[in-house]
């Protein structure tokens, strides 16, 4: 079983509109649909924006459907020369780049409880969504996806994320699906097309490519179902 995870609609649409034998139930508020995407057997769900609703959406599908993979798809912003529109960052880490217990002496992202600024991507799910992309053209670039409770829109945000955290990609549900997993023991990996260059002409970009770009995510993720049923 491979969950899927996306933070709108528009971003988990191309997913289910290819799924064979769909069957949907809400559980804790969320609709989470099952069946086969290019044979594999997934369940899907379309968790809301922000860190606290993916990580309700994580918990309950882990609780409920046991998937021995999360993979969160969809759009977001990027943070390094190597990531244009339309290419697909890949997790390598995860991190919340809006936790912040510095005034105690904590690092900046530090977890309390569990003492960790980052959470590890499975890395083999990494490299097999990076072979896929590179089958299909897709441009892609492995680092740590950076996730706050906030969409990224100037340049000093994308400077101090990107020093701080050495991050590649800021979002804003990643974090908390790795964090999530990392508790329940559950493998995870994170993919985001690029939408826009969260600086100051970020919401222009993302008005003009998101579409587009949720769909580039999506067809990785059809294919890496795919190749997961083989």
């Amino acid at each position: 079983m491979l969950g899927i995870i996306a933070a709108m609609q528009k971003e988990m649409e191309n997913i289910v509109e290819k799924m064979d034998g769909a069957v949907s139930e809400k559980v804790s508020g969320i609709e989470f649909v099952r069946g086969k995407v290019n044979g594999c057997d997934v369940v899907c769900a379309v968790c809301g924006i922000g860190k606290v609703f993916a990580a309700m959406c994580t918990e309950a599908m882990i609780i409920k459907y046991a998937p021995e993979l999360i993979i969160n798809t969809g759009v977001g912003g990027t943070l390094t020369r190597e990531l244009g529109i339309g290419d697909v960052a890949v997790s390598s880490a995860v991190c919340q780049h809006d936790m912040d217990t510095t005034a105690l002496g904590d690092e900046p992202g530090l977890i309390s409880g569990i003492n960790k600024v980052y959470f590890e991507a499975d890395l083999d799910a990494a490299g097999k969504i990076e072979a896929l992309a590179a089958e299909m053209g897709i441009k892609t670039y492995r680092g740590t996806i950076a996730s706050g409770d906030r969409f990224v829109a100037s340049t000093a945000e994308k400077e101090r994320i990107t020093s701080t955290f050495g991050a590649v990609s800021c979002e804003m549900e990643g974090a908390a699906v790795g964090h999530v997993c990392y508790v329940n023991g559950v493998p995870f990996v994170i993919i985001r097309a690029i939408s826009d260059d969260a600086d100051g002409g970020a919401c222009e970009n993302y008005g003009e490519f998101a579409a587009a770009s949720a769909a580039r995510s999506a067809s990785l993720v059809c294919a890496f179902a795919g190749e997961l049923a083989r």
